[in-house]
């Protein structure tokens, strides 16, 4: 079995779920906040153990400007790797917040601020079906 963290990054928060390969399943886990907070991720990685870490991105049709949000998300991507030492692997995750957020209406997930961390499952199990 493999462990798997997924990511959603935005500017204030960012959305952490964990996921593994067998039943290609991932849960929310948590929200961080501070822009990174890498004590946060850090001491995540160190409960869990993951073996790869999965960030969106938000990926532009071809004829359509990149999100300004792509260079920074990259750029976690790589302090991720740089930082842990783990595989990191980027995946479109264009909409997934509004999935979410139409998933986490009826749930606590919306109202208790972990509609991020709802996103970062989306992302991870969008790389889990895809890379199974």
């Amino acid at each position: 079995m493999t462990t798997l963290f997924g990511f959603d990054f935005g500017l204030k928060n960012i959305g952490v779920a964990v996921g593994q390969t067998i039943t290609a399943t991932a849960s929310p886990l948590t929200t961080l906040k501070n822009k990174p907070d890498w004590f946060g991720i850090e001491r995540l990685i160190d409960e869990w153990r993951p073996d790869a870490l999965i960030v969106g991105a938000p990926f532009a049709d071809p004829g359509y400007a990149a999100s300004p949000l792509l260079p920074r998300i990259q750029r976690f991507a790589r302090q991720l790797e740089g930082r842990f030492h783990l595989p990191v692997h980027l995946i479109d995750e264009r909409l997934t917040t509004r999935e979410a957020e139409s998933l986490g209406g009826e749930q606590k997930y919306f109202s208790s601020g972990r509609i991020d961390a709802l996103s970062a499952a989306l992302i991870l199990e969008t790389w889990l079906h895809e890379n199974q």
